[in-house]
């Protein structure tokens, strides 16, 4: 979690390591609304900041959640280290430092400062290696065999930073990621060093469903709700199974999430499920939208494994389904009709992309899916690879939150993932069904 509003959030300033920042009185009140929100979740530890308004969130919302444990503060959790430009206004680091501010936004990796002393230093680099080691040593601490829910709050750079040392990226994708005022992001971490992003940047808790937006094109891509094939856990693919009763609640519920948010455009893969789901979305909205159709969004091919329990798979397929679970890039599906991964992926993209550069500015399109395609986009806008695709998770129902540059420009952020909290509490409680 990032902290609660800050003094310096609130004037615009630049924060980092300050820590003359305090934390607002709005921020104390989205502090003890995330501590009720994390009710229901034990926890095994805590970790926080030592600045002042990640430290204070943390207290706050640990006596409103109640679980007792024992808050460790940590320098490995600082925030960035932007010295020479805290306390500066945002429009005062554009106008003073026009080429490093410039560099910040659109090659952070390559930002270079220089500290009092005179020496230089790459800020984003620097705060990427700290959190690797604060991510090495938590993963010592709590390895993924144990029942263990850690809880760290801190603040946007670093949270930034600890997702992409947890995913293994470079400095250079530190800006594809959204981290809003006391939000809540959740990575699983599973045997073998596996990590899940489970959902990112939830902000439901503080009586918000979207994250704010600016000028470019937003696209909001859901999953489609349940099917009984879901529920049985069945490789559905592309047998064309319908929503079951579960499933149209949640695409209600989905619809309902969105109500005050003005969709512009619709798209849906040629399936029945994400156009039921899409049209359930649509009627919670004031205008009467057409769905357009969209063949390269369609679920991916499993061939023979269409219909079957993954029981049956591991029978008849033992070591493909072993390869299918920890390398998926690696497996073509058999039988006729099966696809790998990687033909999911570039048909999928190719379809995103000509929704991209359809829309206008300030349009949201509505995009609604399946679990493989969508983990194809999200994975290729993160700057994953086809390998990755067991990173995302995809609820049914699910939603995430993509925003462009004006103009459609290449320049995107992921500025939610996964948003499941208007089915039911702060973690994804879907159906974990097959694909």
């Amino acid at each position: 979690m990032r902290h609660g509003l800050s003094s310096f959030n609130q004037e615009g300033r630049i924060q980092g390591r300050e820590d003359a920042s305090q934390l607002s009185d709005a921020g104390v009140e989205q502090a003890r609304r995330l501590g009720d929100a994390l009710k229901d979740v034990p926890l095994t530890a805590a970790f926080c900041s030592p600045l002042q308004r990640a430290h204070k969130t943390a207290d706050l919302l640990l006596a409103r959640q109640g679980s007792g444990v024992t808050l460790t503060s940590t320098e490995q959790l600082l925030e960035i280290d932007l010295s020479s430009w805290s306390g500066l206004l945002r429009s005062e680091v554009a106008r003073f430092h026009p080429d490093e501010e410039r560099l910040w936004r659109n090659a952070p990796g390559e930002l270079q400062l220089q500290r009092a002393d005179g020496s230089s230093y790459y800020p984003v680099q620097e705060l990427l290696d700290q959190a690797k080691a604060f991510w090495q040593e938590l993963q010592q601490r709590f390895p993924p065999e144990g029942d263990h829910s850690v809880l760290v709050v801190a603040h946007n750079g670093i949270l930034r930073c600890l997702l992409l040392a947890a995913l293994d990226l470079p400095a250079s994708h530190f800006n594809r990621y959204r981290i809003n005022n006391a939000s809540l992001s959740v990575l699983n971490l599973k045997s073998g060093g596996q990590v899940q992003i489970e959902s990112l940047n939830t902000i439901a808790h503080l009586g918000e469903s979207l994250p704010s937006r600016k000028s470019g094109p937003r696209v909001l891509l859901v999953r489609h709700g349940e099917t009984n094939w879901n529920k049985e856990g069945r490789f559905q693919g592309q047998i064309d199974i319908p929503l079951n009763e579960r499933g149209w609640a949640q695409a209600e519920a989905a619809g309902n999430f969105l109500s005050d948010v003005a969709v512009d455009r619709a798209f849906a893969s040629s399936l029945s499920r994400p156009r039921q789901t899409a049209e359930a979305i649509l009627k919670q909205q004031a205008a009467d939208l057409p769905i357009t159709s969209c063949p390269g969004l369609v679920e991916i091919g499993h061939g023979a494994w269409e219909g079957c329990l993954e029981q049956e798979i591991r029978d008849g397929w033992p070591e493909l389904l072993a390869a299918w679970q920890t390398d998926p890039h690696t497996v073509e599906m058999p039988g006729e009709g099966g696809e790998t991964i990687q033909q999911v992926w570039e048909r999928s993209v190719v379809a995103w992309q000509e929704i991209i550069d359809s829309l206008k500015d300030g349009e949201t399109a509505l995009v609604v899916a399946h679990d493989a395609v969508n983990k194809t986009i999200l994975c290729h806008l993160l700057g994953l690879g086809p390998q990755d695709i067991w990173a995302v998770k995809q609820g049914n129902g699910g939603v995430s939150v993509i925003d462009y540059a004006p103009g459609g420009d290449a320049q995107h952020v992921v500025a939610s993932l996964n948003l499941t909290g208007h089915l039911g509490g702060v973690l994804d409680q879907t159906a974990a069904g097959a694909l």
